[in-house]
Formats: structure tokens, sequence, C-alpha cells
């Protein structure tokens, strides 16, 4: 196996946001993608919500919650004072408190890790690989 060459990039972690709308059945549809790049001082987020298969799972499902989750998730990642409390937390603290495993309909699955030289075009590259 031959080295890369060049510059790898920085070390970076990622998290798949899923919504899991019957805790009893464990069924989930994977809606966006969490990264963090200490190096780059990068966290963000995007969310695509495929709104007929989350339907297709459980037709009773609180789209409008759902959505408001997620933003509440882009809210956090950005900080600032629309972020509430988490604002004042560096990027690290938050990545790891939107990762803590929770058993809302909104989850986000295990973390991951991997190099990069652009966090928020790997952001958008697992949005397509992971999430549409």
């Amino acid at each position: 196996m031959s080295e890369p060459k060049g510059d790898v990039g920085a070390v970076y972690e990622y998290a798949v946001l899923r919504v899991v709308p019957s805790i009893e059945r464990g069924e989930a549809v994977n809606v966006g993608v969490l990264v963090y790049c200490q190096v780059k001082n990068f966290l963000g987020c995007r969310t695509h919500l495929d709104e007929q298969r989350l339907l297709a799972l459980d037709p009773n499902l609180d789209l409008d919650g759902v959505r408001t989750a997620l933003r509440a998730i882009d809210l956090i990642c950005c900080g600032g004072e629309k972020a509430g409390q988490a604002a004042k937390e560096p990027p690290g603290r938050r990545f790891r408190w939107l990762t803590a495993p929770r058993s809302t309909i909104v989850q986000p699955g295990p973390v991951h890790a991997g190099l990069t030289g652009d966090p928020a075009a790997e952001l958008d590259r697992l949005l397509d690989v992971l999430v549409r």
C-alpha cells in the first residue's frame, strides 16, 4: 500500500443525526451530519429531511417537532447568542454535548474520525454519502 502524498489534512470527527420515529421499533432515517475539527476550530452541521420516508415509518410523526430539533442543533453548532447557554462553550464541548447519547426522536449516531483539509467540504460530502 502506498503512502498518501502531500498534506492529508487535519483530524476531524463526525456523527450522523438520525430520526427514530418509534423507539420500540428501532427504525431510523439519517437526516444530518455533525462535523468537528479541533485544528480548524470548525463545528458544523448539515441536514436533509426525506419527509416521505419518515412518514412511511410513522404516519403520525411530528415533522414540525423534528424540524425544530434540527434547527436547535444547527443554532448550537453555529454558536452566537441564539444558541443560548451553549454559545459560551467552545466548539469541542458543543460537539460532545450534541453527540451524547439520548433517547429522543432525533438522535446522534456513534462518533467516527477521518482526515480532511476542508471540514466544510467534508461535511457536504458526508451529507451526500450518508444522508441523501
